[in-house]
């Protein structure tokens, strides 16, 4: 698709507020804690290429991605660190992914097997982390808590374990309980991989934190923390984090409808008095959900206007019968910083919205 000159709706992404959210990040590192800046969804929606070189300029040398063109996106930005793969891949991926230097993850032996056909032709990737499920998601690591989970990784280990640079888990709670549990099991667990094989615990990257994982403010057993969420200030403003994303769209049309009439389809919101409505240029396909119907706001002129009825493909109605200066082509700005508004309003949590809204619209850097 091409790029609208003049966008309907767009987001506006704050670079200054990424680098100030990396810099607070780093700054709550454990001493001698690695850090890798997680990428996915094109950074979070907020463009691989635009963040890239913020990572540069405070020396990040580990990056996660999930796909092969966000590992493409990182490297074409001139990044040349660590890039490690957060999920596992299919053979195509890992053979496709070669250029750009993958670390790909591993928890499965049939993987494993793919992958020493692709080192025994001379074409294996950079590294291999071998993936432990350590009670944890249940999503592509290996469980090791059976007796067949611990012959499949000694076979694993048969294939490829001279190839294994690091061993990742990923918690599915970060709680402080069930934190503390699941740090304890992946650390038992890395001890059995290594008193069963010639891997050296010294030698190896053992990661396993997140973004919650390091705002828990509990210790736990990884030598490096991957993070996505807080470089985009999703959490935690009382220290310091910020939002980078804001998402807007301009005023279209503003009417003045009767006592009686109905906005929306399916005649689902009827006015109990005359009112002053605006039609803004937004709507579900460019992220505003649905799911908003009768809980959202936008904010005109500096003052929240509800948005009333069912959310059309392209337009949202927001009642501006307050706020009297509102004219065509005024920016109506459906989120701003307010995150447990948007969690609220939208029904979901904040990554899922920027990637969405990221993905959607164009983009404008500030």
């Amino acid at each position: 698709m091409s790029v609208d000159p003049i966008p309907s709706s767009w987001c506006e992404i704050h670079l200054d507020r990424v680098s100030k959210n990396l810099e607070l990040t780093l700054g709550l590192l454990p001493k001698g804690a690695a850090f890798c800046a997680v990428m996915k969804a094109d950074a979070y929606g907020h463009g691989i290429s635009r963040i890239v070189p913020l990572l540069s300029e405070q020396k990040v040398t580990c990056v996660g991605i999930t796909s092969n063109a966000e590992a493409r996106s990182v490297r074409d930005s001139g990044f040349s660190g660590t890039l490690i793969r957060l999920r596992a891949a299919t053979p195509q991926e890992i053979e496709a992914a070669l250029p750009d230097r993958v670390e790909e993850q591993v928890g499965s032996l049939w993987a494993a097997k793919q992958l020493r056909k692709l080192l025994e032709s001379g074409r294996g990737c950079s590294g291999v982390h071998l993936a432990l499920n350590a009670g944890g998601m249940s999503r592509d690591g290996l469980d090791i808590s059976t007796t067949v989970g611990q012959q499949n990784c000694r076979e694993i280990l048969d294939e490829i374990g001279q190839n294994i640079v690091g061993i990742s888990t990923h918690f599915p709670t970060n709680e402080p309980a069930g934190l503390k549990h699941s740090s304890d099991l992946f650390k038992q667990e890395v001890e059995w991989v290594c008193d069963n094989s010639d891997l050296n615990r010294s030698e190896l990257l053992v990661h396993a934190g997140s973004t919650l994982t390091l705002l828990s403010g509990e210790r736990v057993e990884t030598d490096m923390y991957r993070c996505g969420a807080i470089l985009y200030g999703i959490l935690n403003s009382e220290l310091g984090f910020r939002p980078t994303m804001e998402l807007k769209a301009n005023v279209v049309h503003v009417g003045v409808y009767p006592k009686g009439a109905t906005v929306g389809y399916d005649r689902d919101s009827r006015l109990d008095s005359d009112r002053r409505l605006a039609c803004i240029s937004i709507g579900y396909a460019a992220g505003y959900s649905r799911i908003a119907k009768g809980r959202g706001n936008v904010l005109i002129c500096d003052k929240l206007a509800p948005v009333l009825g069912k959310i059309s493909m392209n337009s949202i109605v927001a009642d501006v019968t307050e706020i009297p200066n509102v004219q065509i082509g005024d920016i109506a700005t459906a989120f701003r910083t307010d995150t447990e508004q948007a969690k609220g309003q939208f029904g979901t949590i904040l990554p899922d919205l920027f990637s969405d809204w990221g993905i959607r619209n164009p983009r404008i850097y500030r």
